[in-house]
């Protein structure tokens, strides 16, 4: 399912996604890399779109293991949902935690955590400023410009995988 078109203050209207149905120019597959701090959107196995100096969670190496451990998840997921309205310039959630990632943290007797996006800088930061390099809590930051053409190229329901 796409996102609505948003009418974002302090930013042009963002252009209506392709329709239901047409997907032109629309992405099926995200690649994350997190050691090149690259991302790469893919249409049938081409590659339509990519970006670098991605930010990550404070302790960006390995996989996140619970909550609180600020470590980017690794591994496959689905982009779900987008959530207009989050704390920072527009987000893409992250279907993390699955099944393995639950009974991972439970046996560890600790909480997977949740709540990870690809998202843009803390709302209130001025226009073009960027936060320190990883800084988030396991979600995988970009400049505002960066997430919104994102948002307008990745359908609810796509498929990610993040790579060490």
């Amino acid at each position: 399912m796409l996102r609505r078109l948003l009418l974002l203050p302090a930013m042009l209207p963002l252009a209506a996604p392709a329709a239901a149905g047409d997907g032109a120019g629309l992405a099926d597959f995200v690649l994350v890399d997190k050691s090149e701090r690259r991302l790469w959107l893919y249409r049938g196995g081409v590659v339509i779109h990519s970006l670098g100096d991605l930010q990550f969670g404070a302790s960006p190496q390995g996989h996140k293991a619970f909550e609180g451990d600020e470590r980017t998840p690794e591994g496959r997921y689905t982009i779900d949902f987008g959530n207009p309205r989050s704390a920072y310039y527009l987000s893409l959630h992250i279907s993390y935690p699955d099944a393995r990632d639950r009974a991972a943290a439970a046996r560890a007797g600790r909480s997977p955590g949740g709540a990870i996006f690809l998202h843009g800088q803390p709302n209130g930061l001025a226009d073009g400023r960027r936060m320190s390099r990883d800084w988030t809590d396991g979600c995988i930051a970009m400049t505002n410009a960066e997430i919104a053409l994102l948002w307008r190229m990745i359908p609810d329901g796509t498929a990610i995988e993040i790579r060490p």
